[in-house]
């Protein structure tokens, strides 16, 4: 199984999930868990709808793909540079 972000070259098989799932394809930006080269389940990242295939046992994957979706919502935490890292604090003593 793969989880990626969509592309364009998804746009097809989005509309393809929508109609399966009745309901109204969307642009937007989605995750999508895939299997064998197909879609199984698309989650939004720029809002709440969730398609899926309902030929196929999808729930494991629609909460993977939401639990993924909110870990690339939430901002990264700055990270000291390397010099900051590898270099001594000045004034800093060590203490033997």
């Amino acid at each position: 199984m793969i989880i990626r972000r969509t592309t364009p070259d998804d746009e097809a098989a989005l509309a393809q999930l929508a109609a399966l799932d009745s309901k109204t394809p969307l642009d937007g930006d989605y995750l999508v868990a895939m299997l064998d080269d197909r879609l199984l389940a698309a989650v939004s990242l720029t809002g709440d709808q969730v398609m899926a295939d309902p030929f196929e046992p999808t729930a494991d994957l629609i909460a993977m793909l939401e639990m993924r979706a909110m870990q690339l919502a939430i901002p990264a935490k700055p990270r000291p540079s390397l010099r900051a890292r590898l270099l001594p604090q000045r004034g800093a003593t060590a203490d033997a």
